[in-house]
Order: C-alpha cells, then structure tokens, then sequence
C-alpha cells in the first residue's frame, strides 16, 4: 500500500569517494529491488560513463553539479572523452569543441561557417584569466543533454547495448586506453558483453 503513494524511488548516499567496483554493486542491488513500474533516481551521479553504466544497470534520472563545476576549469565534454581548453594543445585549434554540437560556443555562424568560439578562443581566455566558464558550462549542459535524448533512442529502439558498446570505444579505446574493469564488470552484470571489437588496448597510452 505505501508503494502506491510513492511516485518513484531515489538512490542516494553514493559519489562521496567509494571505489567504482562498490558504487556499481549497490547501484545494482538497488535497482534489481525496487519496483520495475516506478523511475529510479540516482542522486548526485553525473558523469557521462557513469550515466551511461548506470542507466544500463536500471537506472532512470540524475541530478549533478560535475557539468557545470567542472566547466570552471576548463574542462568540456565530447563524444571521445572529456578535453581540458587550458592545455596548450588547443592553443592554435581553430575547430569547435565538437562537430554537430549546438550550443552557444560550438554553434556554426551561417555566413562564417565557423563556430562562433573556437578552442583556440576559449584556450586564450581561459589563459588571461578571462570568465568564458559560463559559455563551457552551456556547452557541457548542452552535451549532457544530446547524450540522454541518443540513450533514451538507443532504448526505445532496443539497440542499447551496441550504442553503450560504441560509446566506451569512443571515450577510451579510440585513444588507446582500456575500458576500466569496473565498467566491464557492471555492464556484463547488465547483460552487456563487451565484445572482441571494443576489448582493451594492448598497450595503453595516457590522454
């Protein structure tokens, strides 16, 4: 009867530092007992790996400050993986975060064919000391949300699994850099098989 009134369930008291292979387990725990017919809410995880593992797990909702926090330092969301715009790399990149983003700063000018703030931009203003955290927090919000709007398709159309599959090659493999074994773990405890085509790199490099 108490279950009638209650709209959905939330999962919190995790992201306080526990180590992955603990957060997965109680994440899966959690989510293989409570009702199937209500959402659960996953308080406080933002991550776009963890989002994308966790959701696999049973996850429904989330709510986390990390994309907006971590834009004060320079750090923006991609498809491959997490860029930080202070390294010097970015300082002569004259292409936009990522290609087909359409926030404020990636967003294409019609007559330019340019966005209207390169890397190289906010490499520059992030280095003199300029405030453009706010231009990378709207792109960071704006990444999170073309993820789930991709998760919840990939869902509905019943090809999560190779979405999820695709989307680890990108933000590790691709860069040579083994999926963690955390995720492994969680995900073949979703039914999610990392298969031959996305296994870790023989011999990692750092990014």
């Amino acid at each position: 009867k108490r279950d009638d009134r209650i709209p959905g369930y939330a999962i919190g008291g995790l992201a306080g530092g526990e180590d992955k292979a603990h957060f997965w387990r109680v994440v899966d725990l959690c989510c293989r007992q409570l009702p199937k017919h209500k959402p659960r809410y996953l308080m406080g995880v933002g991550y776009p790996v963890d989002i994308v593992v966790c959701s696999a797990l049973g996850v429904d909702m989330y709510d986390c400050v990390f994309p907006t926090r971590t834009a004060r330092f320079g750090s923006a969301f991609t498809p491959d993986g997490t860029i930080k715009l202070k390294h010097a790399c970015y300082a002569r990149d004259f292409g936009p975060i990522f290609e087909g983003c359409e926030c404020q700063a990636c967003r294409l000018d019609p007559a330019t064919g340019r966005p209207a703030m390169c890397r190289a931009s906010l490499h520059l203003q992030f280095k003199d000391g300029d405030s453009v955290a706010s231009t990378v927090t709207h792109h960071n919000v704006a990444y999170m949300l073309l993820l789930v709007r991709q998760m919840r398709a990939a869902i509905i159309e019943g090809r999560y699994p190779a979405f999820v599959q695709d989307f680890m090659r990108r933000q590790f493999l691709n860069h040579g850099n083994p999926v963690p074994d955390w995720v492994v773990d969680a995900l073949a405890a979703a039914g999610i098989a990392i298969d031959s085509a996305v296994l870790p790199a023989a011999d990692p490099v750092a990014v």
